[in-house]
C-alpha cells in the first residue's frame, strides 16, 4: 500500500492510503471510514481489498482528527474537505470516482457530492438522516464523547481523536441528498445499534434516481464484515448506471454544482 500525504483545501495535512489494482483500473474509489476508525482498520482494509481484486483503485486516508493526519474530527461536516482531497489524488489513474463513506465518513461523502458535480457514484454505509440519536447506550455515550469537554478528553486520551470543540449543526443527510445528480446506493445492516436502518429508508425515499437501497441481513454498523460484498455490489452498479464518467462530460471537471460567482 502507497502512502502519500494529502493537502484539504481548508489546510489539513491527510494521512492518506493508495491501494491500487492490478493493470487498468476499471475507476476509483475513495473510502471515508467512520468515527473513531482509521483507514489502516482491519473492517476498512477488507473492503479496500476486496474493491481492489474488483478491479478497482481505492484512495482513503486518516480523516481529520484521527490517527496520522492533522485537524479536528467535525463529525463529518469539514471533513467535506478530506473527501475533495482524496478525489484529486483519485483521479491520478481514473476518471470514474466513487464515493463509498460508512457512517460518519458518509456523512462526509454525502455533503461532497452535494455540492460537487465531478463524481459518478456515492454509496453510503450506515449514515444517519437527522440529527438524532436512538435512545440507546451505545448513542448515547456517542453523543458524550463528542458533545462534551470530559468526552472530548477521553476520546483524546482512549480513542486517539481530536475532536472539535463546536459543533456547527450543519445541513443533515436527509437535505443533502436531493442535491445529489450522480447515483447513489444506500446500506444498512439490520443489527446496527446505533443508527437504525429506517435512516436508509428515509434518505432513500428522498435521493433522485438513479438510486438503490440494500437493507443487509445480520449485518451491524458501518464497515461490518457482512457489508463487503453488499459495497461491492454498490459500486460494480455504479459502474453500470454511468456509461460516461462524470469529468469526461462536457464541463464535468467545474466541480461545484453552484455558481461560486
Amino acid at each position: 500500500m502507497n502512502r502519500p500525504t494529502f493537502a484539504t483545501a481548508d489546510n489539513v495535512l491527510l494521512a492518506g492510503h493508495r491501494s491500487l489494482a492490478d493493470g487498468t483500473p476499471r475507476g476509483a474509489v475513495v473510502l471515508a471510514h467512520g468515527f473513531s476508525s482509521t483507514a489502516e482498520d482491519p473492517a476498512v482494509t477488507a473492503v479496500a481489498v476486496g474493491l481492489n481484486d474488483a478491479g478497482f483503485d481505492v484512495i482513503t486516508y486518516d480523516a481529520r482528527g484521527h490517527g496520522g493526519s492533522e485537524g479536528e474530527s467535525t463529525l463529518g461536516d469539514l471533513e467535506e474537505h478530506d473527501v475533495g482531497a482524496a478525489v484529486t489524488e483519485a483521479r491520478t489513474r481514473s476518471e470514474f470516482v466513487v464515493l463509498v463513506g460508512a457512517s460518519m465518513g458518509g456523512i462526509a461523502v454525502l455533503r461532497y457530492a452535494a455540492s460537487h458535480a465531478d463524481i459518478d457514484g456515492v454509496v453510503s454505509v450506515s449514515t444517519p438522516a437527522r440529527w438524532q440519536l436512538p435512545r440507546t447506550p451505545t448513542a448515547m455515550l456517542t453523543a458524550g464523547i463528542t458533545r462534551t469537554r470530559l468526552g472530548r478528553h477521553l476520546a483524546s486520551r482512549y480513542l486517539r481523536v481530536r475532536v472539535a470543540q463546536k459543533w456547527n449543526s450543519p445541513d443533515p443527510p436527509i437535505d443533502l441528498i436531493p442535491k445529489i445528480g450522480a447515483p447513489v446506493a444506500l446500506i444498512h445492516g439490520t443489527r446496527d445499534r446505533f443508527i437504525p436502518a429506517s435512516a436508509a429508508e428515509d434518505l432513500f425515499d428522498v435521493a433522485s434516481e438513479p438510486r438503490q437501497l440494500r437493507i443487509v441481513e445480520h449485518m451491524g454498523h458501518a464497515f461490518d464484515e457482512a457489508a463487503v460484498p453488499a459495497v461491492i455490489d454498490a459500486v460494480n452498479w455504479t459502474v453500470e448506471s454511468v456509461p460516461v464518467p462524470a469529468a469526461l462530460r462536457p464541463g464535468g471537471l467545474s466541480g461545484q454544482i453552484a455558481d461560486d460567482a
